[in-house]
């Protein structure tokens, strides 16, 4: 499923005055626009970002325990603490068995037990170790594969249910490419100095926990050489994350024998029926050449390689809810390597993120109860009401696009489904059994209980009241299979939106994110969907050529960008997040210039309403990650780094020139003829 999400989205709210600060829950005043954070003596055409957050830039580390340090990753830290006190209140309830409560508690406390998790070591894992042992050929390999699937191993390949893109009324089977321990196919064949580290690191690693698995460390070197050159094989086979941007091109609709043909040795019958998949004559290959390299291999290396890579990543997988030296392990490198992350993270926050993710909507109602009104989800929703007609407005405005096209683009931004704060109708976790009593159980058995629950949607109506994320997350996205924006509970909080800031600081922080997500709609990859969600065309010829001359401009614009060294962004893979932060932030300007503050033009803190829009834009994006994370977000990341997120869009937007005095020479300066002027 192509969905949108944004590291760091927004949601706007009506203000009701210009309250300057707001009293934290300690008490404390904070000023929603803070000089302090501000670095006066950087002439804002020259950096915002810098000009904006220079001084708490200046005055904040990265902790330890974290790769990036932010205004989002601030917020995520405080709904961190109030799921913190809502798990420890379930862990100690003694709640009836079967109860949601049970279930969260018991859920929680077994990823606390760190010492019934160490003494059980590899132990929970013996069952799919002698399995895997117990292969005897091509065919049982295979089966393997597809059981470990259904146990929440996703091995080898990607496997999902979703709408068909192109017919988005019915569940269809997708597979895609994967079986990788890096964390991008680039990895394996990058020349620069940072990603020959993380290759050296990750073989050195292949061997640690060959031999913490029993291997001698010769046998653990020669293995570990073997299992490298399997995924690098699948590696050459792999599409570029910029490639699988082009949903056409991981559009490929194959009946289950056509699949079996191109993948010799591989029946999809077989291997879905052991998937649990039963009555489907089709199914979507996003990388058929991935497949057909796999099943290539399958004959072509040796199944000793292939038991090795299976049992290897069996343990990789887990790692984390091992033992304290599996988990420590796994660390040094995806942590420390990979990330540049200097310690682990308390344990209650990590078990506090597994519990999210395995029972997140049984959380997500306990949080919503406690810490989001049913005021604020009504307020949110006419925000994102005043940006629709606003982006209605802007769409009709347009001098470039034809009255054809225009309608059928508002008829898609009419039918937007409208998700906020939480799900209308909650997940049933009744059949799902939580105990206290292992960690790496509960983790298992809700990974199958969803895993049981995604294929049961075969065969049945699309549901689209479901959602994608839990409640407490910070985030948002666009499904454009639903045509829908989402925004969870978790993001709707200051710096994005507080209802007692002044308009200027919601609009340009959770407007902007709201106008981003609205946007996603119409980038250069949701573009391609109608207003019910199928990837189809509806735009002139013209038009369309037209639309792909003003994304090329954005491309250009974030390839000049150097992040590390002479490392630049990668303006293809970030051209949707960078065409929704250019829309978002230029929709949520003009319904700005509608509310009472804008028109009376009052300073506050001696800043003018248009000023603070702007400051508030840039807060909300202020951050610092280190270079190792960096690196490894300019391969993988569809976002642009934050400092990037910020001057990008307002390098493009004359109410920002004007606001801050930007001239001709300032950094911040784009001639007309290049500035990106889209939706």
């Amino acid at each position: 499923m192509n969905i949108k999400a944004c590291l760091l989205l927004g949601i706007t709210v009506v203000a009701l005055a210009s309250c300057q600060e707001k009293k934290q829950e300690t008490g404390t005043a904070i000023k929603f626009i803070d000089p302090a954070n501000m670095d006066t003596a950087v002439n804002p055409g020259e950096n915002f970002f810098l000009y904006a957050n220079g001084g708490w830039l200046k005055n904040n580390t990265i902790p330890e325990s974290e790769v990036r340090w932010g205004s989002f990753d601030i917020l995520i830290e405080n709904n961190r603490n109030k799921l913190h006190e809502l798990l420890d209140e379930a862990a100690a309830s003694n709640a009836t068995k079967g109860s949601a409560e049970q279930k969260v508690g018991d859920f929680y406390k077994s990823g606390m037990d760190s010492v019934a998790i160490n003494k059980a070591g590899l132990t929970p894992l013996n069952g799919i170790l002698a399995r895997i042992d117990g292969i005897q050929d091509a065919n049982g390999l295979i089966k393997e594969i597809a059981l470990q699937h259904t146990e929440g191993l996703s091995q080898v390949f990607g496997f999902y249910v979703s709408p068909d893109d192109k017919n988005v009324t019915q569940q269809i089977v997708q597979i895609y490419q994967g079986g990788l321990g890096m964390p991008d196919r680039d990895y394996y064949f990058n020349k620069d100095e940072r990603s020959a580290k993380v290759r050296d690191a990750y073989k050195a690693y292949q061997v640690k926990l060959m031999t913490m698995m029993g291997m001698d460390e010769a046998a653990a070197k020669q293995s570990a050489a073997e299992v490298y050159a399997l995924e690098e094989k699948l590696a050459a086979a792999s599409l570029t994350r910029t490639e699988m941007r082009d949903p056409y091109k991981v559009y490929n609709k194959f009946s289950l024998d056509g699949l079996s043909q191109v993948t010799p040795g591989m029946d999809w019958k077989a291997i879905l029926a052991d998937m649990k998949v039963t009555g489907e004559d089709s199914l979507i290959a996003g990388m058929p050449v991935f497949m057909t390299e796999v099943a290539k291999q399958i004959k072509a290396t040796p199944l000793t390689t292939w038991k090795t890579y299976l049992k290897f990543h069996a343990v990789n997988d887990m790692a984390p809810y091992l033992g304290s030296d599996f988990d420590n392990a796994r660390f040094e490198f995806y942590g420390k390597a990979v990330a540049g992350q200097k310690e682990q993270k308390p344990r209650w926050k990590r078990v506090q993120q597994v519990v999210d993710g395995g029972i997140g909507e049984l959380v997500g109602k306990t949080y919503v109860d406690k810490h989001f009104k049913p005021e604020a989800k009504q307020r949110m929703l006419d925000m994102v009401n005043n940006l629709q007609e606003t982006y209605r407005d802007r769409i009709m405005r347009l001098d470039w696009m034809s009255d054809a096209t225009k309608q059928k683009a508002v008829a898609k931004l009419n039918t937007f489904v409208k998700k906020i704060g939480y799900p209308d109708k909650w997940r049933d976790y009744s059949k799902l059994e939580i105990s206290d009593d292992s960690y790496v159980k509960n983790i298992f058995a809700s990974s199958a209980f969803d895993y049981d629950y995604m294929v049961n949607k075969l065969g049945k109506p699309v549901d689209k009241t479901e959602w994608y994320m839990t409640p407490p997350t910070v985030n948002a996205y666009y499904n454009p299979a639903f045509n829908e924006i989402v925004f969870p509970a978790g993001i709707l909080a200051f710096p994005f939106f507080d209802q007692n800031a002044d308009d200027a600081i919601n609009y340009g922080g959770i407007g902007g994110v709201i106008g981003h997500e609205m946007t996603h709609g119409f980038d250069d990859q949701g573009a391609k969907y109608d207003a019910d969600g199928n990837l189809k065309n509806w735009w002139t010829e013209e038009d369309e050529k037209r639309f792909v001359a003003k994304t090329g401009v954005v491309v250009d614009q974030f390839n000049a960008y150097t992040v590390l060294d002479t490392v630049h962004v990668n303006g293809q893979l970030t051209l949707g997040e960078n065409l929704a932060d250019l829309g978002g932030l230029a929709i949520a300007y003009e319904a700005f210039q509608k509310t009472e503050q804008y028109k009376k033009g009052e300073k506050i803190d001696g800043f003018t309403p248009t000023q603070r829009f702007f400051l508030s834009w840039a807060q909300v994006w202020r951050a610092k990650c280190t270079d190792e994370t960096m690196a490894n977000r300019i391969i993988t990341d569809p976002h642009s780094p934050a400092e990037w997120r910020t001057n990008g869009p307002l390098s493009n937007m004359p109410e920002f020139y004007e606001a801050f005095n930007i001239k001709e020479g300032d950094k911040m300066w784009r001639a007309d003829s290049v500035r990106a002027k889209v939706w």
